[in-house]
């Protein structure tokens, strides 16, 4: 199998288990060392999170796939160039807390190392 090909079914996999909402699965395409940043605006509000290493990874993906239900999903475009990607993608996003739904556009930008995700960097938008 080709890498392009690995790093592609490595961000399908983390798209699908963030929208199955496993936080075991999601969590297993992140190395160990990896660093993650999320960034984006919510109901106009700045919200921005960041974390190096899989044990302060876990805590922040824990609260999004509590907080969060995912449905909806179309990617967009995905683009692969080596060990690195961007995927802009398009979901629904449901509050498990208040109810609400917001239709929301997002881009990952990922760079892999040993076949999990080494670097994240995800910018989201409401539609």
């Amino acid at each position: 199998m080709s890498g392009r090909r690995k790093v592609e079914e490595l961000l399908q996999g983390l798209h699908a288990a963030r929208i199955e909402g496993s936080l075991e699965r999601v969590c297993a395409c992140f190395s160990p060392d990896a660093r993650l940043r999320i960034a984006g605006s919510s109901d106009g509000k700045p919200i921005a999170i960041a974390a190096a290493g899989i044990s302060q990874i876990r805590p922040w993906l824990g609260i999004l796939v509590k907080t969060f239900r995912l449905s909806g999903y179309e990617l967009r475009s995905l683009t692969i160039e080596g060990t690195r990607a961007a995927a802009h993608w398009r979901v629904d996003i449901h509050s498990k807390i208040t109810g609400a739904m917001v239709a929301t556009e997002l881009v990952d930008l990922i760079e892999v190392r040993d076949g999990r995700i080494g670097s994240f960097v995800e910018f989201f938008m409401p539609c």
